[in-house]
């Protein structure tokens, strides 16, 4: 209960606004800040709170992920958003529960008082009950994220660069992902353009032509979300990189350097160093914790079924939008899409109705405009279906970037953004390429596990394997060691998934 915290009362940014309503935004993303902004001439003040200082341009965390751009070409801090704004602070941490009932959340456990709740906390990544393969397939949600799937590729490379067994560079130079939706068919290209075309003169030892990339996924066809027509030109660009496509397969299992997938043919093992997944989303525990304090229904994802205004029944002063919301009050009736241009029109709506109820005004009415999905797949190929305008190829990305741009919230990172890609798309090359995010890298320099050890010898190297890739190579080198099954290729075999390789997968990341 609300009782069992420490209350927490802060100044408000300005005396004026002392005794005006308290409106708590929580969550930095694409709701949350314009919401922020629509609020910015109401009579309210605004306290914004996140766990990151920062807002992240999640559609782009493929592009960190593979070189393309750096970390701070996507994400803003959240004080050079909205901080300037007179009637906004911004809190740094967590937002554990809500209790409605004393217009209350309990936030780094304190009780904190609002008289209006937006709940815009996003989603992340679920493995549909396989929390264990996280260790091997690592999401794409954030920075983090991103950066460690950067990491596990380039190391990679960098292993398969002083391998001289010709097999082993092959399986150093697979990789899988889960997921054929715009963030695994993105993912796709652009592992695909770092490692056959940006580094094809920088490693000396790898065959670009060597690099295989599957792509797997339950549906018959990637993008499904999208009309066939673009469907179809989204898988003809992507095998135009050579990259395989594994329609109606399901991951069954995985363990370090391998991954037991279901097809309509059988079970089949795919040996391949680095697994990357963007299959699964869930949304923010706080949906579930609303739904125990009010009765609030959920859709069977998770999320909160809202009304016309984004807020739940019996309680309009919490309002609920971005990933976290199921809003079907649409046109054809389908919930609107977990995207950035929806969700901030979530936001904007919902900051302007707030500011009409405080003002006593009559509250506008929110139309959702749908403008459509798109898909970038290499360098300069993208698919987009804006309203039933359909793109693709040269055409289809240069909607991709300005829409992109246009939804970017910095006009710093929209700059760098764009000379990085120009001079990608003019030269293959990355300037982000950087092996960095090892484990321990907080330690001390003395450390005897540090990366940068002071005595030279002692303690891990900055830079050797870390331990999933390791692991990944001792598995390899164990199966290399047995005879193969059936004399067939080990990179790819039908599999009888009851010899045991789960068990050897467990023993070898042990």
């Amino acid at each position: 209960m609300a009782g069992d915290h420490f209350f927490l009362e802060l100044e408000p940014p300005e005396e004026r606004l002392r005794d005006v309503p308290h409106v708590v935004i929580v969550g930095g993303g694409f709701a949350g800040i314009h919401a922020c902004k629509a609020l910015a001439k109401a009579d309210v003040r605004i306290t914004l709170i996140d766990k990151r200082n920062f807002n992240l341009f999640q559609p782009l965390l493929y592009q960190v992920s593979t070189g393309l751009v750096s970390r701070g070409d996507i994400a803003t801090p959240l004080r050079e958003l909205v901080g300037k704004q007179r009637n906004v602070q911004v809190l740094l941490g967590e937002v554990t529960d809500v209790h409605p009932e004393g217009k209350q959340i309990v936030f780094n456990g304190k009780a904190y008082s609002y008289d209006h709740l937006v709940l815009a906390t996003g989603s992340g990544s679920t493995f549909f009950g396989h929390d264990d393969w996280r260790t091997f397939a690592p999401p794409m949600k954030i920075l983090e994220h991103a950066e460690e799937i950067r990491r596990r590729l380039l190391m990679a490379m960098e292993q398969a660069e002083q391998t001289p067994d010709p097999s082993a560079r092959q399986f150093l130079q697979t990789v899988v992902i889960v997921g054929a939706g715009p963030s695994g068919c993105e993912m796709a290209g652009a592992v695909s353009e770092l490692m056959r075309w940006a580094l094809n003169n920088a490693f000396k030892q790898l065959d670009p032509n060597k690099t295989r990339i599957v792509l797997v996924d339950p549906g018959e066809r990637v993008l499904r979300a999208m009309p066939a027509q673009q469907s179809e030109a989204a898988l003809a660009s992507l095998e135009r990189d050579g990259i395989e496509f594994m329609a109606q397969s399901r991951v069954q299992t995985m363990g370090p350097g391998e991954v037991i997938i279901g097809t309509p043919d059988g079970d089949r093992r795919i040996q391949a160093a680095t697994v990357i997944w963007t299959a699964g989303v869930r949304p923010s525990h706080l949906g579930s914790k609303l739904a125990e304090a009010t009765g609030c229904a959920l859709d069977k994802g998770g999320r909160v079924v809202v009304q016309h205004d984004f807020s739940i029944p019996e309680h309009p002063e919490i309002r609920v939008a971005g990933d976290l919301s199921n809003y079907s009050h649409t046109i054809n009736g389908k919930p609107m899409p977990g995207m950035a241009a929806p969700a901030k029109q979530a936001g904007t709506f919902i900051g302007k109705d707030i500011a009409a109820i405080v003002a006593n005004r009559s509250c506008p009415t929110f139309n959702y405009f749908d403008f459509g999905s798109m898909a970038v797949l290499d360098r300069a190929t993208a698919v987009a279906d804006l309203r039933g305008l359909r793109f693709s190829g040269g055409v289809g990305w240069l909607l991709w970037a300005f829409v992109h741009l246009v939804l970017i919230p910095d006009w710093e990172n929209r700059i760098t953004l764009s000379v990085k890609w120009i001079f990608a798309l003019l030269t293959q090359q990355r300037s982000a390429i950087l092996l960095t995010g090892m484990p321990s890298q907080h330690m001390a320099l003395d450390a005897v596990d540090a990366h940068f050890p002071m005595k030279a010898g002692e303690g891990v190297s900055i830079a050797e394997p870390d331990a999933a890739l390791k692991a990944a190579m001792d598995y390899y080198s164990h199966q290399m060691s047995r005879p193969p099954l059936s004399g067939q290729p080990p990179t790819q075999e039908l599999l009888d998934t009851s010899d045991g390789s789960a068990a050897d997968s467990a023993a070898a990341i042990k």
